[in-house]
């Protein structure tokens, strides 16, 4: 007789309190006021709106006929056009964006984390798509690449500006640029460039940051090294294994040659499985010049479970930094991957069928607010609660909400 195991079901989340409901129209109408001077006219400010709150609905997928089902339109034409040729400049969103972070989630320990995600699609219209390597699926696929700049607070991650990488392809053919409305100005700049281009708006823009961090696509340019030590912003970024320390030797050697003592196992934040635990060790690069109070160090990570892997950082800070300190900054990188898997989880940054250069930015941006949005309600939800106020008497006739988009 087979024996029947009893099987326990997942505990549901606690139903939303009348406190959260309020709290999460409340912000969502912040965010509305913030935005609206971005859109000339009525319809597509209430089309944004409505296809901001699709994104963040539990819809199946977050494309267009799904949004405008969720708002109540018979056909998605109309997100179709607040993607491509209604009047409104995305980077002007994002400024808001950047503006809305920093009055929600400001972290003076915050690192930016500088990371990409690919944007598996199917054809050859989607612009910059093209055959490489994908971080999402983990192999080479027909995919856009999107670099973000991310910022890893306490309050958990957001990102706040973004480009589109452009192949070589995408640079030298001209019919499909002129199909895709690819503007002149763009050409297959690298991926450390774009990444600098990300850094300069976000520090012109007043964001601030303890540290900055990104792999080794971004830590092995010397420019983007150079940039941020012209500006004494403290950074530790990962570089090749091949990657000179000093005058020729290799990170990969100087590395092989530190006894087993220099090591230390050390967190480098928390993972799904609890603390993600490396062997850590480092060196002072003495002989580089540094700023009065700063100093540069070769930083290796070795698996505790396969010695073998190693990866390798640069880093350049304050003279009083710890090795648990850098090792917990380039972990950062982990939470900003998993902001990647929540964004295309919930807010559907992957999800859009536009084809054409305003179309990628425009719907990103609105994800990445979208994310913000969520990141903000959470940091509420975690705060603890004030004792409830009785209720005034509503007027007749009124209503409480404000109605931003009208």
């Amino acid at each position: 007789m087979a024996q029947h195991t009893q099987q326990t079901s997942k505990p549901l989340a606690p139903f939303p309190s009348e406190a959260d409901l309020h709290t999460w129209a409340a912000e969502l109408d912040a965010v509305a006021e913030k935005v609206a001077a971005r859109f000339e006219r009525a319809e597509p400010r209430q089309r944004a709106l409505r296809y901001l709150t699709g994104l963040l609905s539990t819809a199946e997928r977050k494309n267009g006929w799904q949004l405008a089902e969720l708002a109540g339109e018979a056909t998605p034409d109309g997100m179709q056009r607040l993607l491509s040729t209604a009047h409104w400049d995305a980077d002007a969103v994002r400024d808001d964006l950047v503006a809305y972070v920093h009055d929600h989630l400001t972290d003076p320990a915050a690192v930016l984390v500088l990371d990409e995600t690919g944007f598996v699609k199917k054809g050859t219209k989607s612009v910059g798509v093209a055959p490489q390597y994908c971080g999402a699926v983990g192999k080479i696929a027909n995919c856009q690449i999107g670099v973000f700049l991310a910022s890893a607070t306490r309050h958990g991650p957001v990102l706040l500006d973004r480009a589109l990488y452009l192949p070589k392809e995408w640079a030298e053919d001209l019919a499909p640029r002129a199909e895709a409305g690819v503007p002149a100005e763009a050409t297959c700049i690298s991926k450390p460039t774009l990444g600098k281009d990300l850094l300069d708006r976000a520090f012109a823009a007043g964001v601030e940051a303890a540290w900055v961090t990104a792999d080794s696509v971004y830590g092995g340019a010397y420019h983007l090294r150079h940039y941020l030590e012209e500006r004494e912003q403290s950074f530790v970024l990962a570089v090749p294994s091949t990657q000179r320390v000093g005058l020729s030797a290799k990170a990969e050697q100087v590395v092989a040659s530190w006894p087993d003592g220099a090591w230390q196992q050390l967190s480098a934040g928390e993972g799904s499985q609890g603390p993600r635990w490396y062997d850590w060790a480092w060196m002072l690069m003495s002989w580089r010049d540094a700023p009065a109070g700063m100093a540069h160090w070769l930083l290796a990570r070795r698996s505790v479970s396969h010695p073998d892997e190693l990866a390798y950082y640069f880093v350049f800070g304050p003279a009083t930094a710890t090795l648990a300190q850098v090792a917990q900054v380039a972990g950062m990188r982990w939470q900003v991957e998993q902001a990647f898997e929540l964004a295309k989880g919930e807010v559907g940054p992957d999800e859009y069928e536009v084809r054409t250069w305003v179309g990628w930015y425009r719907h990103i941006t609105l994800a990445m607010f979208a994310l913000a949005y969520l990141t903000v309600v959470r940091q509420h939800a975690r705060q603890p609660r004030q004792p409830r106020q009785p209720r005034q008497p509503a007027k007749k006739g009124r209503s409480h909400r404000k109605e931003v988009f009208h």
